[in-house]
């Protein structure tokens, strides 16, 4: 039997599933500066479809920013590009609960049956891994958009569509969309929904919006166009629900009878860089 690499876009990267800057936050969170102005279409030359469009995009983006706490389901799936270029599919479920300004609660279950929590208890961000029954933790300085960030960037750990649960969504999509278009309106997903299709410089990504008055999104395909294959990320968003009434117990960390305290991966990287400069230092 074969080995599958599930690892996305092939290799083992950490924080891929977040690998780049329109919907899934890599690093970009930490990054404000727009683009040249020269780069980016003035409104006045888009056309009637594409100005509609760029108002469905920012309303959404600026409805989640706004928030001040909702819950939602996620169920995910990733193309893994093997060597022989065959794509195959891997997902999760996940269940997200946020509470502004520093509260997140997200909790996975991959489709290998790996189950994880991610707590943010706005003191400290604590990950539990239930198969391992291990845990890690670190201090949470700061609001959500600031522990997201130390997060996905210094620790490397995965969290899709983390730019979704930032208040950053507006300025991020404002800088890197490209182009977008209305493609149509749609009952398929339960509920009428506008459906766009926007291109940025790395990634092409689609986008069904709520209508009414909670344009949260539905569904969102990207396209990671420039990656060997040209894989792609899909979630389904269901149950939303924006008042979930959650008080600070439904933010207490996840951690079993017995669990063992691990430190992240990131930081015994470092330490172990550390040692090394000073090891170095003392042979000098």
């Amino acid at each position: 039997m074969k080995t599958v690499n599930r690892s996305w876009h092939g290799t083992v990267r950490v924080g891929a599933v977040l690998a780049t800057a329109l919907l899934v936050a890599h690093g970009a969170l930490a990054q404000t500066s727009p683009p040249p102005a020269a780069e980016t279409e003035s409104s006045a030359a888009q056309e009637p479809s594409q100005k509609t469009a760029h108002e469905l995009l920012m309303r959404m983006a600026r409805f989640l920013a706004g928030a001040k706490q909702f819950s939602v389901t996620v169920l995910d799936g990733y193309d893994a590009v093997q060597e022989s270029g065959e794509k195959i599919e891997f997902g999760a479920r996940r269940k997200l609960l946020l509470a502004r300004p520093d509260h997140l609660l997200v909790e996975t279950e991959r489709s290998d049956g790996f189950r994880s929590a991610a707590v943010f208890t706005g003191k400290e961000i604590v990950l539990t891994d239930f198969v391992s029954n291990v845990y890690a933790s670190t201090p949470q300085d700061g609001n959500l958009d600031e522990g997201i960030v130390r997060l996905v960037r210094d620790l490397g750990i995965h969290l899709p569509l983390a730019l979704l649960l930032t208040t950053r969504a507006p300025q991020e999509f404002e800088a890197r969309v490209r182009s977008i278009e209305y493609v149509e309106k749609t009952n398929l997903l339960g509920t009428p929904a506008h459906h766009l299709a926007a291109r940025g410089d790395s990634v092409d990504f689609q986008v069904w919006v709520a209508d009414g008055d909670k344009p949260v999104p539905l569904r969102i395909v990207i396209t990671y166009k420039t990656e060997p294959g040209q894989p792609q990320f899909r979630a389904q968003l269901s149950d939303w629900n924006l008042d979930p009434k959650a008080g600070d117990a439904a933010f207490a960390p996840r951690v079993p009878p017995g669990a063992q305290k691990i430190a992240f991966a990131a930081q015994l990287a470092k330490g172990a860089s550390d040692t090394a400069k000073a090891a170095q230092g003392d042979r000098q």
